[in-house]
């Protein structure tokens, strides 16, 4: 009686020590293997579970760059140095918006800006082209608008924006309903930044009012 008893006790340990395979998620994706002991020194052996199946949970922590982030060298804008301390880059003018930059001086000597250059910048301006009028190169943008009330209100609006900056575009009504803007830095013949900076600030001035009204037509 007493060894049925200590062998029903013994079978029902053993149920509660080694749960069923089957409860598992996957069984087939782990495989269990034991470390060599070493021959001079008696050691306890843990058992280590080894994933041998696809990774059903895919991949985690840091991705790849995308191509149009590794092409923007976003990682030349941070330098990391020794205690983990960061230094940021002063942003350069691919990183600052134009409108939030500040008109600097622009000597008598200095070169107006090569093709390439301006051809860079004016992907960050709107609406803008380059012109060569008399062997120099300008920034010109035009509105056609609703009629010449509007015009006129564009040219007060640009104005007002530009009143504090000292360098305006030359603005004129060209027809009724259509304002032209011209920049360029006379004193070096050409373009300089500050052509740039106005004519992204210029981008800001509210003009979808002052457009002719779309017709809907029943």
């Amino acid at each position: 009686m007493a060894s049925s008893v200590l062998s029903a006790l013994s079978n029902q340990a053993l149920l509660y020590r080694l749960p069923s395979i089957s409860h598992l998620p996957n069984p087939a994706i782990f495989s269990i293997s034991f470390p060599k002991a070493s021959r001079t020194r008696r050691s306890l052996v843990r058992p280590i579970a080894v994933g041998t199946g696809p990774d059903l949970l895919g991949d985690f922590g840091a991705r790849d760059p995308f191509p149009e982030e590794l092409a923007s060298n976003f990682a030349e804008n941070v330098l990391g140095d020794t205690d983990t301390l960061h230094r940021i880059l002063i942003p350069n003018i691919t990183a600052l918006s134009l409108s939030q930059m500040k008109l600097e001086p622009v000597e008598s000597l200095t070169q107006p800006l090569s093709a390439d250059d301006a051809g860079r910048l004016l992907k960050k301006i709107v609406g803008w082209r380059l012109v060569e009028v008399d062997g120099v190169m300008r920034l010109q943008c035009e509105w056609r608008l609703r009629d010449a009330a509007c015009g006129e209100e564009l040219i007060s609006r640009i104005n007002k924006v530009l009143e504090n900056t000292g360098h305006y575009p030359n603005i004129s009504l060209e027809q009724p309903n259509i304002v032209k803007a011209e920049l360029y830095t006379p004193s070096i013949g050409g373009l300089s930044i500050n052509d740039f900076i106005i004519g992204a600030k210029i981008d800001k001035v509210k003009v979808l009012d002052l457009l002719p009204r779309k017709r809907v037509w029943a």
